[in-house]
């Protein structure tokens, strides 16, 4: 298997060499930038397989550099993990929200750092399910990471575009809130499962369409959680 290259984006170049002396040791090719435009321009030309990208950084943060990668096409499947001192709950919901692949407080070990890093590798390395999947009119493109009602195009955040995906390949069947959090943001991620209601109440509203609420193939099952189904009768 070929030696995976993970890019270091922080602005403090005692923080990047401590990463990547970790990193390389454990057999990483490593690339560096100092903050967010020279890390885009790195990104759009070298594609490397992962980002650890610090959260604070001068003139353009890390979670606004996110938000850019995921509104481009060529970069909005990049795998990022975000590294911030911000360590309550909100904040990582919300780098979650914008569509970090993992996060992680400083400080943290090289024992969890290379753990996180491998779990993530290993998400993004799965097999995608590239055909469009249709459902009662409903259509989710994964290729285009676009999804369109009645071929009217819907606008969504990446994580509720993560959750229909889910849902649409894992149909008729109720999950947990636990099992969601799992499947959807990973084992590896530490939020509350109330993060799962918000992001359904996103999905839905997304789903709400001039001629038909398509959110209503999202059902609440009492006790348990969600189910996706076609035969729009609730639990």
């Amino acid at each position: 298997m070929s030696t995976k290259t993970i890019l270091i984006v922080d602005d403090e170049a005692a923080i990047r060499e401590m990463i990547r002396v970790g990193l390389e040791l454990a057999g990483y090719d490593c690339i560096e930038a100092s903050n967010a435009q020279e890390a885009h321009g790195i990104i759009v030309d070298q594609r490397p397989d992962l980002v650890l990208l610090d959260w604070m950084m001068p003139v353009t943060s890390g979670i606004e550099l996110l938000r850019r990668l995921r509104r481009e096409d060529l970069t909005r499947d990049m795998l990022v993990i975000m590294l911030t001192a911000k360590d309550d709950e909100d904040n990582r919901v919300q780098g979650l929200d914008v569509g970090a692949d993992d996060y992680i407080t400083k400080p943290f070990s090289s024992r969890e750092l290379m753990a996180r890093i491998k779990a993530v590798l290993r998400r993004g390395s799965s097999p995608e399910q590239e055909e469009t999947i249709e459902v009662d009119g409903l259509k989710l493109d994964p290729a285009s990471h676009r999804v369109f009602a009645n071929s009217e195009p819907l606008d969504m955040g990446p994580t509720e575009f993560k959750l229909l995906k889910f849902f649409m390949t894992h149909q008729e069947r109720a999950y947990s809130r636990g099992q969601l959090l799992d499947q959807v943001w990973g084992t590896n991620v530490y939020v509350e499962e109330r993060t799962v209601d918000v992001h359904i109440r996103r999905l839905r509203k997304a789903l709400l369409t001039d001629e038909r609420d398509f959110g209503q193939l999202i059902q609440t099952v009492r006790g348990t959680g969600y189910r996706f189904s076609a035969t729009g009768v609730s639990a």
